[in-house]
Protein backbone atom coordinates (compact mmCIF):
# COMPACT_ATOMS: atom_id res chain seq x y z
CA UNK A 1 0.00 0.00 0.00
CA UNK A 2 1.30 3.31 -0.94
CA UNK A 3 0.63 5.78 1.87
CA UNK A 4 1.78 9.60 2.41
CA UNK A 5 1.30 12.82 4.23
CA UNK A 6 -1.45 15.31 2.88
CA UNK A 7 0.25 18.43 1.79
CA UNK A 8 -2.40 20.43 3.05
CA UNK A 9 -3.70 18.64 5.68
CA UNK A 10 -0.42 16.72 7.04
CA UNK A 11 -2.40 13.76 7.79
CA UNK A 12 -1.66 9.95 6.51
CA UNK A 13 -3.46 9.07 3.35
CA UNK A 14 -3.79 6.17 0.70
CA UNK A 15 -1.67 7.83 -2.50
CA UNK A 16 -4.38 7.47 -5.32
CA UNK A 17 -4.34 8.29 -9.29
CA UNK A 18 -6.68 11.36 -8.96
CA UNK A 19 -5.70 13.32 -5.79
CA UNK A 20 -2.92 14.28 -4.31
CA UNK A 21 -3.94 14.87 -1.10
CA UNK A 22 -6.53 13.54 1.80
CA UNK A 23 -9.78 12.29 1.57
CA UNK A 24 -10.69 14.73 4.13
CA UNK A 25 -9.27 17.98 2.34
CA UNK A 26 -10.99 15.99 -1.03
CA UNK A 27 -14.28 16.84 -0.01
CA UNK A 28 -13.03 20.62 1.96
CA UNK A 29 -12.09 21.53 -1.71
CA UNK A 30 -15.09 20.41 -3.28
CA UNK A 31 -17.00 22.30 -0.49
CA UNK A 32 -15.25 25.51 -1.47
CA UNK A 33 -15.74 24.13 -5.12
CA UNK A 34 -19.99 24.85 -4.96
CA UNK A 35 -19.83 27.46 -2.21
CA UNK A 36 -18.39 29.40 -5.07
CA UNK A 37 -20.66 28.29 -7.91
CA UNK A 38 -23.49 28.75 -5.81
CA UNK A 39 -22.31 32.14 -5.02
CA UNK A 40 -21.26 33.10 -8.34
CA UNK A 41 -25.17 32.08 -9.73
CA UNK A 42 -26.61 34.46 -7.42
CA UNK A 43 -24.03 37.60 -7.66
CA UNK A 44 -23.35 37.94 -11.21
CA UNK A 45 -20.74 40.73 -11.83
CA UNK A 46 -18.39 40.06 -9.35
CA UNK A 47 -14.68 40.13 -9.56
CA UNK A 48 -12.65 37.32 -8.54
CA UNK A 49 -11.28 39.74 -5.44
CA UNK A 50 -14.93 40.03 -4.31
CA UNK A 51 -15.64 36.31 -4.96
CA UNK A 52 -12.76 35.28 -2.54
CA UNK A 53 -13.98 37.87 -0.10
CA UNK A 54 -17.11 36.85 -0.17
CA UNK A 55 -16.96 32.93 -0.11
CA UNK A 56 -13.39 32.81 2.16
CA UNK A 57 -11.88 30.47 -0.30
CA UNK A 58 -8.53 31.74 -1.65
CA UNK A 59 -7.87 32.99 -5.30
CA UNK A 60 -5.58 30.68 -6.02
CA UNK A 61 -8.12 27.67 -5.61
CA UNK A 62 -10.71 29.84 -7.66
CA UNK A 63 -8.34 29.98 -10.17
CA UNK A 64 -7.56 26.43 -10.19
CA UNK A 65 -11.29 25.59 -10.70
CA UNK A 66 -11.64 27.95 -13.74
CA UNK A 67 -8.56 26.41 -15.44
CA UNK A 68 -10.05 23.01 -14.35
CA UNK A 69 -13.23 24.30 -16.18
CA UNK A 70 -15.21 23.36 -13.19
CA UNK A 71 -16.12 27.08 -12.59
CA UNK A 72 -17.44 28.70 -15.47
CA UNK A 73 -17.17 32.55 -15.79
CA UNK A 74 -19.09 33.29 -19.27
CA UNK A 75 -22.05 35.11 -17.61
CA UNK A 76 -19.54 37.03 -15.26
CA UNK A 77 -17.67 39.20 -17.36
CA UNK A 78 -15.67 41.05 -14.33
CA UNK A 79 -13.98 37.82 -13.70
CA UNK A 80 -10.53 37.37 -14.97
CA UNK A 81 -7.67 35.18 -13.88
CA UNK A 82 -3.56 35.77 -14.88
CA UNK A 83 -1.94 34.16 -17.55
CA UNK A 84 0.53 31.80 -16.93
CA UNK A 85 3.14 33.18 -18.50
CA UNK A 86 2.86 37.07 -18.15
CA UNK A 87 0.22 37.93 -15.50
CA UNK A 88 -2.23 39.76 -18.07
CA UNK A 89 -5.71 39.04 -16.83
CA UNK A 90 -7.89 36.30 -19.20
CA UNK A 91 -11.03 34.73 -19.37
CA UNK A 92 -10.09 31.19 -20.78
CA UNK A 93 -7.40 29.01 -21.55
CA UNK A 94 -4.34 29.14 -19.94
CA UNK A 95 -2.24 31.72 -21.52
CA UNK A 96 -3.18 35.09 -23.52
CA UNK A 97 -3.27 35.37 -27.17
CA UNK A 98 0.28 37.37 -27.27
CA UNK A 99 2.30 34.44 -24.96
CA UNK A 100 0.40 32.21 -27.54
CA UNK A 101 1.54 33.35 -30.14
CA UNK A 102 5.60 34.01 -29.08
CA UNK A 103 4.95 30.20 -28.05
CA UNK A 104 3.74 29.58 -31.56
CA UNK A 105 6.45 31.08 -33.19
CA UNK A 106 9.25 29.94 -31.00
CA UNK A 107 8.12 25.92 -31.39
CA UNK A 108 8.09 26.96 -35.45
CA UNK A 109 11.23 28.51 -35.28
CA UNK A 110 12.69 25.71 -32.94
CA UNK A 111 11.48 23.07 -35.54
CA UNK A 112 13.01 25.21 -38.33
CA UNK A 113 16.10 24.98 -36.73
CA UNK A 114 16.04 21.11 -35.90
CA UNK A 115 15.15 20.94 -39.72
CA UNK A 116 18.14 22.70 -40.89
CA UNK A 117 20.34 20.92 -38.87
CA UNK A 118 19.47 17.52 -40.16
CA UNK A 119 19.56 18.84 -43.63
CA UNK A 120 23.52 19.89 -42.84
CA UNK A 121 23.60 16.35 -41.35
CA UNK A 122 22.76 14.66 -44.64
CA UNK A 123 24.55 17.20 -46.58
CA UNK A 124 27.63 16.34 -44.50
CA UNK A 125 26.94 12.56 -44.76
CA UNK A 126 27.03 12.12 -48.86
CA UNK A 127 30.21 14.40 -48.83
CA UNK A 128 31.78 12.09 -46.66
CA UNK A 129 30.43 9.12 -48.81
CA UNK A 130 31.38 10.40 -52.34
CA UNK A 131 35.12 11.43 -50.85
CA UNK A 132 35.75 7.75 -49.24
CA UNK A 133 33.72 6.41 -52.51
CA UNK A 134 36.49 7.76 -54.38
CA UNK A 135 39.45 6.21 -51.99
CA UNK A 136 38.28 3.03 -53.24
CA UNK A 137 38.19 3.58 -56.45
CA UNK A 138 41.78 4.49 -56.13
CA UNK A 139 44.24 1.99 -58.61
CA UNK A 140 46.52 0.63 -56.40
Amino acid sequence: MNVANCPKCGKVYVKNLLHDICQSCVKEVELHCETCIKYLREHRGISLEELSDATDVSQSLIIKFMREGRISIMGNRNIFYPCEVCGQGIRERNMCDSCRQKLKKDVRNTMEDHRRIEEQKRVENKVTYKISDRLNDRPK
